[in-house]
């Protein structure tokens, strides 16, 4: 299985972008799909997750399209403070997978 991310790129502040993450090869037993993202000189952390059903309120919200085993992140006021690696991760019952991340970089 592998996790295929694009979507990013440069936006102004104030703009939006969608990264997408989509899976390849069979993948069973989805427990979660998550955003992650890393900025300059930070730890990764956690953006917000979808248990397939839920979505996460405010700028971010995530989404799912389980016949294309893909998981969006649309990203609305997109802020200079954005500007990171954003990396897509779904778990299963049997392990997690991580994506090779997307570069967002929001300028002023």
């Amino acid at each position: 299985v592998q996790l295929q991310a694009s979507g990013g790129g440069l936006v102004q502040a104030g703009g939006s972008l969608r990264p997408s993450c989509a899976a390849s090869g069979s993948i069973i037993g989805i427990k979660a799909m998550r955003w992650y993202r890393q900025g300059p000189g930070k730890e990764r952390e956690w953006v917000g997750s979808i248990n397939y059903e839920d979505s996460l309120k405010g700028r971010f919200t995530i989404s799912t399209d389980r016949a294309k085993k893909t998981v969006y992140l649309q990203m609305n006021s997109l802020e200079p403070e954005d500007t990171a690696v954003y990396y897509c991760n779904i778990e299963t019952v049997y392990k997690k997978y991580w994506g090779q991340g997307t570069q967002v970089t929001v300028s002023s």
